[in-house]
C-alpha cells in the first residue's frame, strides 16, 4: 500500500508532540470523564493511517480502558505504557449520569465554563493545571531528539492546547473528534499549534 499522500513523512517535520484522542468510548449513552468504559475499535486497517502519523513514536497513554485499547490497536497489541495524570476530567457527582438528565448550565462564557467544577470533581481549569506537568516533560523530551504519541481524551488535547496557547478558556473552542491526531510543534521556547482534529475521514 502506498503511502496516505495526507500524512508528510516525519522527517519532514519539525519536532512535535502528537495526541490522538482514543477511539469512540461505549458510555451507553452516559456522561464518561473517570468511569472506565472499553473503546469501540473500527476495523483494524482504519487504523493504518493514525499508524503512519505517528510512525517511529513512543507511544504513552491514559491509564483509561478506552485509552489503553487504542493505544495498543495502533501500537500492533503490545500493552504500552500509561502515565495516571493524563486521565480525563473528573465530573464528580456527574459521572454515568444520563446525558438527557444532566443539569442545564444554562449560558456561559467559556471563561466562566474552564472555571466550573463539578460537585466531588475538578474544572477544566483543575485538569489542566494538573496535564501541563506531564505534557510539558513530554515536550521537553521531544525538544532533546524523542518522538512522543499521547493516546487520551479530548479533554487531555484540549488541555495541551491551552498549555501552546496559553489560556485554558480559548482551548474549550477546539472540537476533538475521536481518533483525531494534533500536533503541538515544540520549539525552544514554547509550543505552537501545528493541525489540530486530523482524521484519516
Amino acid at each position: 500500500m502506498s503511502p496516505d499522500p495526507t500524512v508528510p513523512e516525519p522527517a519532514a517535520l519539525p519536532p512535535a508532540l502528537l495526541l490522538v484522542r482514543h477511539a469512540p468510548a461505549d458510555h451507553g449513552g452516559r456522561l464518561t470523564g473517570r468511569r472506565d468504559v472499553p473503546a469501540c475499535l473500527p476495523p483494524d486497517a482504519a487504523l493504518d493511517a493514525i499508524r503512519r502519523a505517528i510512525a517511529g513514536a513512543r507511544i504513552v497513554a491514559s491509564p483509561a480502558r478506552r485509552c489503553r485499547e487504542t493505544a495498543a490497536a495502533l501500537a500492533g497489541g503490545v500493552d504500552v505504557p500509561v502515565d495516571a495524570r493524563l486521565w480525563e476530567q473528573d465530573f464528580g457527582t456527574h459521572e454515568g449520569v444520563p446525558f438527557a438528565d444532566l443539569p442545564d448550565l444554562g449560558p456561559m462564557s467559556r471563561v466562566a465554563l474552564a472555571a466550573h467544577r463539578y460537585p466531588g470533581g475538578e474544572s477544566f481549569l483543575d485538569m489542566a493545571a494538573r496535564v501541563a506537568e506531564p505534557l510539558s516533560e513530554f515536550a521537553a523530551e521531544v525538544r532533546n531528539g524523542a518522538r512522543i504519541a499521547v493516546i487520551a481524551h479530548a479533554g487531555t488535547v484540549r488541555a495541551a492546547l491551552a498549555l501552546a496557547l496559553g489560556d485554558p478558556a480559548d482551548a474549550l473552542g477546539f472540537e476533538v473528534a475521536p481518533l483525531s491526531v494534533t500536533r503541538l510543534t515544540c520549539w525552544p521556547g514554547g509550543l505552537s499549534v501545528a493541525c489540530v482534529n486530523w482524521s484519516p475521514e
